[in-house]
């Protein structure tokens, strides 16, 4: 007998946290340190996530991607106290640390590359310093998007608060759209396999 519908699976009760960073407001739209919010907005759009306003400073939305819940998180508490944000959600949800993965801009890397890792330090990043001190733990998936180093003679902060030059406009649309792919393989598969993926 045909089968007429495909069984969907069945959806788990605990909830993963999916961080995107960024700084809110229309001048840093589309800035090299709002990458996060703009991996965080594919995944809503991939998954018909609504953001509303909701209680941890900032916006949500909640998900369900292969049977796995999760909340898409934007911060609007500028980059620099992002962890007031993540810890009130973490708490609310009782969420532990190693199911939230933190999406950001990472100089050290080129622009586009990407680069997942289970848990470690800030690496100079002061959103992601202020997680692991609201935290108290440095356990938490992270999941990093190369903008480039800045050129010699500009200020770093000017940097990250710049636009995407109109040839790395590409590289970036495209690394956007694959770390949406990688925050949904870990919340499917896990970390590990998420790395073993998306690490190449």
């Amino acid at each position: 007998m045909m089968q007429l519908f495909r069984r969907q699976p069945a959806v788990t009760s605990d909830l993963s946290l999916i961080v995107g960073l960024g700084n809110i407001g229309a001048q840093y739209a589309g800035t090299r340190h709002n990458v996060g919010f703009l991996v965080a907005d594919e995944l809503a759009r991939r998954f018909n996530g609504r953001f509303r306003k909701g209680k941890f400073r900032g916006d949500d939305a909640t998900m369900v991607i292969g049977g796995r819940r999760a909340l898409l998180l934007k911060p609007h508490t500028l980059m620099n106290l992002s962890g007031d944000a993540v810890a009130a959600a973490a708490r609310f949800y009782k969420t532990p640390a190693e199911r939230i993965l933190v999406i950001y801009d990472d100089l050290a890397l080129p622009v586009g590359k990407l680069r997942l890792r289970a848990k470690g330090g800030a690496g100079g990043h002061n959103g992601v310093s202020h997680i692991i001190n609201r935290l108290g733990t440095d356990t938490f998936p992270r999941l990093r998007v190369g903008i480039g180093e800045p050129p010699p003679e500009m200020d770093m902060v000017d940097y990250v608060l710049s636009r995407f030059l109109g040839s790395e406009k590409p590289l970036i649309d495209d690394a956007v759209g694959r770390a949406a792919s990688a925050a949904e393989c870990w919340l499917r598969e896990g970390i590990e396999p998420a790395m073993n993926t998306w690490n190449g």
